[in-house]
């Protein structure tokens, strides 16, 4: 009895340690700020590659393989005693089944991060509280590309991981900083996650999964079957634009996806891509330079 209690709790105890979720690549650029002594700034990529790596967001236990591929870039723009103003990229890929290759999912750039640091202070998330601009943005984010590569393998796979970062929207507008708020602008955090998670663009999150797993992944079994999908979830994307037209949701979309879109339908056995070109157009005219090189 003692060594089964005894391997349960070792069990529980490693399932813990090991339980994190993301592979994430962090950068902090800092060649704006003049500075002799910019051993902060190297402090602050360590000490946030840590906690995006070491926490478990979720409770599930993914192998090293199965862990998400993500790379968060931070661009220091201004910065005063523990006082950081400054830009965050986040992207994300998911792997494409029986392949060697990475579809992009996510790839926002936020403009509105101010926080404040201090060297080697401990980061911690509450999901209850908020303790920081810093740990609100950063969990927020991790959320969203946990939710987002959920969706992409099963139909509103990524809803509790996405309402988690909705919470942790709601509760850092109380921190005061921009980027919360509905009034902060209309391309920031509260409606990236809002239009995520509203029906209004519901389609958004149903092409995710049928340009990903009906479509990317059976290309190495039936391309051309793969290359129908894609233009299906097309299509899906679509009936946002026809009530929604250049919907802030649908550029999310594309600012991830164009260039794969382009590479994908213009490689392998045609299809007719006349209508779909013409659709593309209509959703996304600003990427209509990249549209016009499907063959």
């Amino acid at each position: 009895m003692k060594l089964k209690l005894y391997s349960f709790f070792l069990l529980f105890f490693f399932g813990i340690v090991h339980a994190q979720q993301l592979n994430c690549t962090v950068n902090v650029n800092s060649d704006q700020i003049t500075l002799t002594n910019k051993q902060i700034f190297n402090t602050l990529e360590k000490s946030l590659s840590d906690f995006i790596n070491k926490t478990d967001w979720t409770g599930i236990i993914f192998k090293q393989e199965e862990k998400i591929n993500c790379s968060i870039y931070i661009t220091v723009t201004a910065y005063d005693s523990n006082q950081f103003t400054a830009t965050i990229q986040v992207q994300s890929s998911r792997p494409i089944y029986n392949s060697t290759y990475s579809s992009p999912i996510l790839n926002f750039n936020d403009k509105e991060f101010s926080f404040k640091y201090n060297e080697f202070e401990n980061l911690n998330f509450n999901p209850t509280n908020f303790e920081s601009n810093l740990v609100s943005v950063i969990a927020f984010y991790s959320f969203v590309i946990i939710g987002m590569d959920a969706d992409t393998f099963s139909k509103q796979g990524g809803s509790k991981y996405l309402e988690t970062a909705q919470e942790v929207a709601n509760v850092a507008v109380t921190g005061g900083y921009k980027g919360w708020g509905q009034a902060d602008g209309n391309q920031n955090r509260f409606f990236l996650i809002n239009d995520m998670l509203s029906n209004t663009f519901s389609q958004f999150r149903e092409a995710l999964y049928e340009y990903h797993f009906e479509g990317l992944d059976i290309m190495h079994n039936d391309l051309k079957s793969a290359k129908l999908k894609i233009k299906d979830a097309i299509s899906t994307l679509g009936k946002i634009n026809d009530t929604r037209p250049n919907a802030f949701i649908t550029r999310v979309f594309f600012d991830a996806k164009s260039d794969e879109i382009v590479s994908v339908l213009s490689a392998g056995p045609s299809i007719d891509s006349k209508e779909l070109i013409g659709k593309l157009n209509t959703i996304s005219p600003i990427n209509s330079s990249k549209w016009a090189e499907i063959k």
